[in-house]
């Protein structure tokens, strides 16, 4: 089966990672574990950064609106106290897959040095590494749209289990280009690579980003990979691989 979709139309293929190119495994089970695990000993190291200042600013403030939902106290009387309140929500926001920007610049922060140092490997699907060299070799583009931040998709691709895949990648974008349940961030990512929306393919697993990227105008396919259901109303095309999406002309 491949998508119904015109080939020789499309000069783009923009991925979604977790569910897409990366096992939603990998994800909540090893990446946001180590930044859980690391973060308060990465608070201590980087505290006076003037980057990690202003993000733990922008938290605080993030926790302010969090409040009645529960989010731990903040309490900044002291340095140690202010540390110790910024571990605490931020580990609280992660047990909630929060998709706040500051928290994800944070973790990928915390990611730099666990894949600098070899504690992390960057896990993607059997078919990625030859669907990228096929896609490539068709002249299509290549780009990533993640709520995970441009370092952390750089990253993961640039150290992955199958080796350094950023080559293959043109473009990454994160939240700082706007919701991914936002068609104006489609709309935004298509100005910034300089095409029009339906020269896109947009893949990814969550039906509402597809929604959102369909009414920009982009081409859209449904990743149902190991563990995702396909949508009630099934109103994408679905792939099962990227096997389907492009493949080899017989």
């Amino acid at each position: 089966m491949t998508l119904p979709i015109e080939s020789a139309d499309i000069r783009a293929i923009l991925l979604d990672i977790e569910g897409t190119t990366t096992s939603l495994d990998f994800v909540l089970k090893k990446l946001f574990p180590f930044a859980s695990e690391h973060v308060g000993d990465f608070l201590r190291s980087h505290f006076y950064e003037p980057e990690i200042e202003m993000l733990l600013r922008q938290l605080r403030d993030a926790r302010a609106a969090d409040a009645a939902n529960g989010a731990p106290a903040w309490n900044e009387a002291a340095v140690e106290s202010k540390l110790a309140s910024a571990e605490g929500y931020i580990r609280w926001l992660i047990a909630r897959d929060s998709k706040i920007t500051a928290l994800k610049t944070l973790q990928g922060k915390i990611w730099e040095e666990g894949f600098r140092h070899g504690a992390l490997k960057g896990e993607v699907y059997p078919d990625v590494p030859q669907t990228f060299t096929r896609w490539k070799a068709q002249g299509r583009r290549i780009a990533i749209f993640s709520s995970g931040s441009v370092l952390a998709q750089k990253l993961l691709f640039g150290h992955s289990s199958s080796g350094d895949l950023s080559g293959f990648l043109e473009a990454y974008f994160d939240t700082t280009s706007g919701p991914k349940r936002d068609p104006k961030s489609y709309a935004k990512i298509s100005r910034a690579m300089e095409l029009q929306p339906d020269q896109i393919l947009f893949v990814s697993d969550a039906g509402e980003e597809l929604d959102s990227a369909r009414t920009a105008g982009m081409e859209t396919a449904h990743s149902l990979r190991p563990g995702i259901s396909p949508l009630p109303d099934r109103r994408h095309p679905e792939v099962r691989s990227f096997d389907e999406i492009f493949p080899e002309e017989k």
